[in-house]
């Protein structure tokens, strides 16, 4: 078996190890596995149940994990994404009108037109389109995205009424274990310990845990029966102006989070065609299968951290998300703040890019800088991408150099402000 999976991902030809490369998927599967309780509770919101959502979210991430591992052989899990999985309940569903099946239909065709743009030569157009400012401006706004979320988890910040958010109170048991558990990660990843990542959950769960108490959980079993409720439950209202205005919404975010994504993650660039391909095939299969688009998880930062090169560690994700299916009470055993620490130190990692944002070329660092704040700061991956491809040409125009801008970059930026003003005026 060993030289079987020797052979199969390359490992010699990759410079790594079985054991390197299944610690670092044991790593991405924990770093990741909250979104087993997370996406079903924003899924919730949109009129999915609990029980089918967490069905729905496992088998999607089983999908795409494996298609990453056994076709792409890069270490990318597949999941469904933070941020898109808000846009889907609360965007899609709640804000324009649209029911949930009708939500499941836009994913699906998003995902097509994905997947076109990725085996057609409008992909590799679009990729060289994108000034290089603007795809690792998405990757550290997407980097700050997740710091973000992992304050808020681990309560380190919270909501404030005069200043929107403000320092946690260290006095709270979840702050404390968060922040401690953080410190000890920390030390462990700095001096290079193997499974620092994954050590650093398991440490912040029992401190959790001896402080908080046991984590209520949202639901005993995966209920198998219910889950034909969302399976290709699609409904496509191909009269409705909100329709296409979600299907656009979705697909540019589909399309442009996981450019970045990818770019930020992959470090053999030559895999980036096929792992493009995969991510469209999933958020195909997501709109079937019951749930929204999945990405490239940023999360997968952790293993790649841990020495994750070859499509082992998505594999090992994708059957440890199969007895999560299982095992679900246990998985909610981890508290939501167990991962904070991790999504902070991922966070930190992506900000590496913004040292390739030429900054002191303002018309090239303005736009990007805008997708850096405008993510984290509007909670919407969507919104943080329409600030900087619709400002980007603009300032090339206003300092007459128009003509180095590329048509297509011209009317995705159009089409970034018109989809912004349609969705303004359903919404209002």
């Amino acid at each position: 078996m060993i030289q079987y999976l020797n052979r199969y991902f390359q490992l010699e030809a990759h410079g790594t190890t079985l054991k390197r490369e299944l610690t670092a998927g044991v790593t991405s599967f924990f770093t990741c596995a909250y979104i087993i309780l997370v996406n079903p509770l924003i899924l919730k919101d949109a009129g999915i149940s609990l029980s089918i959502g967490v069905m729905a979210t496992i088998i999607v991430s089983i999908f795409g994990c494996l298609l990453m591992a056994l076709w792409v052989n890069a270490p990318i899990n597949i999941i469904p994404g933070m941020g898109v999985n808000a846009f889907f309940s609360y965007t899609i569903v709640q804000s324009l009108g649209l029911t949930w099946q009708q939500g499941l239909a836009v994913v699906i065709i998003s995902g097509l037109l994905f997947f076109l743009a990725s085996i057609t030569p409008l992909g590799n157009r679009i990729l060289a389109t994108v000034p290089g400012s603007i795809k690792n401006g998405i990757t550290v706004g997407i980097g700050l995205f997740l710091t973000f979320i992992g304050l808020q988890k681990g309560e380190i910040i919270q909501p404030s009424e005069s200043t929107f958010v403000a320092l946690g109170d260290f006095g709270n048991p979840v702050t404390f274990s968060t922040l401690l558990g953080l410190l000890i990660t920390l030390i462990l990843f700095v001096r290079n310990f193997k499974g620092s990542l994954l050590i650093g959950i398991f440490v912040t769960s029992v401190l959790s845990f001896l402080l908080i108490g046991k984590t209520e959980m949202i639901d005993k079993e995966v209920d198998f029966h219910a889950y034909g409720q969302v399976f290709y439950q699609a409904e496509f209202g191909f009269l409705q102006i909100s329709f296409w205005i979600a299907v656009f919404s979705l697909t540019m975010i589909v399309l442009f989070e996981n450019m970045g994504l990818l770019s930020g993650m992959l470090t053999d660039i030559k895999k980036f065609p096929r792992a493009y391909k995969a991510v469209a095939l999933s958020t195909i299969a997501s709109g079937f299968f019951g749930t929204s688009p999945t990405i490239a998880a940023a999360e997968s930062a952790s293993g790649i951290s841990e020495g994750g090169k070859t499509g082992i560690p998505p594999l090992v994700t994708a059957i440890l998300f199969g007895f999560a299916a299982l095992a679900l009470p246990v998985i909610q055993l981890i508290p939501g703040n167990a991962v904070a620490p991790v999504l902070i130190i991922i966070g930190a990692l992506m900000m590496k890019s913004v040292q390739n944002i030429s900054f002191n070329n303002f018309s090239e660092g303005f736009p990007a800088f805008l997708i850096i704040v405008g993510i984290p700061l509007t909670s919407s991956i969507a919104d943080g991408l329409a600030f900087g491809f619709i400002v980007y040409p603009l300032m090339k125009a206003a300092i007459g150099q128009w003509k180095q801008v590329s048509p297509l970059m011209y009317v995705i930026a159009v089409l970034f402000l018109l989809n912004i003003i349609a969705s303004s005026a359903l919404v209002h």
